[in-house]
């Protein structure tokens, strides 16, 4: 079942995981990611049981938005689009936020890194602001998981966690 049909492109279909797709969602976060633990502000998160949306393009899983919620709040602990700039990671954004509005959660937020300036433009284009930089933290989240390598995208040096963040008008 369809929960949001992008606007970008009607091909692009957005439902809920499912427990079939749970061996899919390992290999590609062990392929995007390193492992199937993600850290964000020093909290370790087993992808594997987190709920989240598929975006699906042409009959084939197209890409991947894992989230949290806890106290009216949601944090974005991945998103994946596996075929760039047609759509799916603004048709997965949106579906979140559809989905965060009936549930009456008042804030979302994510943490990307210093090196990620395509996630940094991708979310300030889709109304998150800069909340806070965390100087270093990358340095304890090597401690939880040390496959996070050194130089990160455009060979820039993973140091810092940046905290993006987004009101909703309930």
């Amino acid at each position: 079942m369809s929960l949001f049909i992008s606007k970008e492109n009607k091909r692009i279909h957005i439902r809920l995981v499912e427990e079939d797709d749970r061996k899919w969602i390992s290999q590609l976060i062990k392929e995007e990611w390193s492992s199937n633990r993600i850290v964000t502000r020093g909290r370790s998160h087993d992808i594997e049981n987190l709920p989240g949306f598929i975006a699906v393009y042409k009959n084939e899983k197209a890409g991947l938005l894992t989230y949290i919620i806890e106290n009216e709040e949601c944090e974005i602990i991945t998103l994946n689009s596996l075929i760039v700039n047609i759509g799916i990671g603004t048709s997965l954004l949106g579906s979140l936020e559809s989905f965060l509005l009936s549930k009456k959660v008042k804030r979302i937020w994510v943490i990307t890194t210093n090196d990620n300036l395509d996630a940094l433009r991708f979310y300030q284009k889709k109304g998150f602001r800069i909340k806070a930089i965390y100087i270093d933290a990358i340095k304890d989240s090597r401690k939880l998981k040390p496959e996070i390598s050194i130089l990160g995208f455009y060979d820039i040096e993973i140091r810092d966690e940046i905290e993006l963040e987004k009101k909703l008008k309930n």
